[in-house]
């Protein structure tokens, strides 16, 4: 086996600047009760350990710390609150109220809520969260706020509100941006030159096509995306954008707006080839995950999940450029076995 000559931070920056690493970095999501899993395997209560262990280069993050007035129990300081929905394996958190959903007009949401602003934080403790950590990527900062905004209006009215309230959809979008960027910039001011990337994100895909027109998305997101891409690339950081299933139509302008690093390539949805994905993208855009975890991490077998690696490696990576991760969250679903597997593999064929 080879040896190892970078640190993670050192293999990040090496993709990311379309430099040759030592070996394909290799990164980690999955669910609290996956963590507890691979800690248990481990018989450890570090997931550092954990990833030390299986060579995963993951990324540290560190945001300001919540000053403002305490919100009441299961709620945040949007407003949503939230209660547990169990299932097979574990539970998850979801949001169940929607504090704009009843507003018909701005000037109702103008009268009514209390947008909060970045000032209900404390970012001097940014810097320390990171010290001793310098040897690792930083992702800090970034903006999903169409995701937010779905929550605050609904599901249902959120996406429909693009045709029968873009007024309050712009009106909502510049808070949410503007929190999310004040937010960004203080973080970079805090740890001047230290973050790596950050997010400018929105799941804009389904299992088969996007979840919104190609024109309101031009309409209502590009413009504020880039504003905050803009944010990003002068804090000397990579943009990193992620978005859920098939999301092939979108792509190019998200290359005209800059972002940087596609993530979760979800192979299995329509249009999402990672030979075509590369030949088409590959040149100009980091790709980060492939590791399908709809099926192959979940339902296949330790074989079947190194011949998706070694594919991903070959087909991804060939020429450099890409990240090796699973395609989301790891479901408590998938087997351990099968965990190890993906990252065992990474790790003995990813030498560049």
């Amino acid at each position: 086996m080879p040896k190892e000559t970078m640190s993670p931070k050192e293999r990040w920056l090496a993709v990311l600047n379309r430099q040759k690493p030592d070996r394909v970095p290799m990164d980690f999501r999955g669910t609290g009760e996956v963590q507890a899993k691979l800690l248990k395997h481990f018989d450890t209560t570090d997931m550092q350990d954990v990833f030390s262990r299986l060579h995963i280069d993951n990324p540290v993050g560190a945001g300001g710390d919540y000053i403002g007035p305490q919100p009441p129990p299961d709620t945040d300081i949007w407003g949503r609150t939230y209660r547990d929905i169990a299932y097979e394996g574990g539970s998850y958190r979801e949001c169940v109220s929607h504090p704009l959903a009843g507003f018909e007009t701005v000037e109702e949401i103008e009268a009514s809520y209390v947008w909060p602003t970045a000032d209900l934080y404390d970012y001097s403790s940014v810097s320390g969260k990171l010290k001793g950590k310098d040897d690792y990527p930083v992702m800090a900062g970034g903006s999903e706020p169409f995701l937010l905004y779905r929550d605050l209006r609904g599901h249902e009215q959120a996406y429909m509100d693009l045709v029968l309230h873009p007024d309050i959809v712009h009106y909502c979008l510049d808070k949410l941006f503007d929190f999310c960027y004040e937010n960004t910039r203080r973080i970079y001011e805090a740890v001047p030159g230290r973050v790596t990337m950050s997010y400018v994100a929105e799941d804009l895909g389904s299992q088969e096509d996007l979840l919104m027109s190609l024109d309101h998305i031009r309409e209502f997101l590009l413009p504020r995306m880039k504003r905050m891409v803009d944010l990003v690339h002068s804090a000397g950081a990579f943009s990193f954008w992620h978005s859920d299933g098939s999301i092939r139509k979108i792509l190019p302008d998200m290359l005209d707006i800059g972002q940087d690093v596609l993530d979760p390539i979800q192979w299995r949805c329509r249009n999402m080839d990672r030979a075509e994905l590369k030949r088409d993208f590959g040149d100009r855009i980091i790709l980060h995950g492939g590791v399908d975890n709809q099926k192959t991490l979940a339902f296949d077998t330790p074989k079947d999940v190194e011949e998706e690696v070694i594919y991903n490696l070959k087909v991804l990576g060939e020429g450099g450029g890409y990240v090796l991760s699973p395609c989301h969250n790891i479901q408590a679903v998938s087997p351990v076995e099968n965990i190890i597997a993906m990252y065992e593999t990474g790790y003995a064929h990813g030498w560049t």
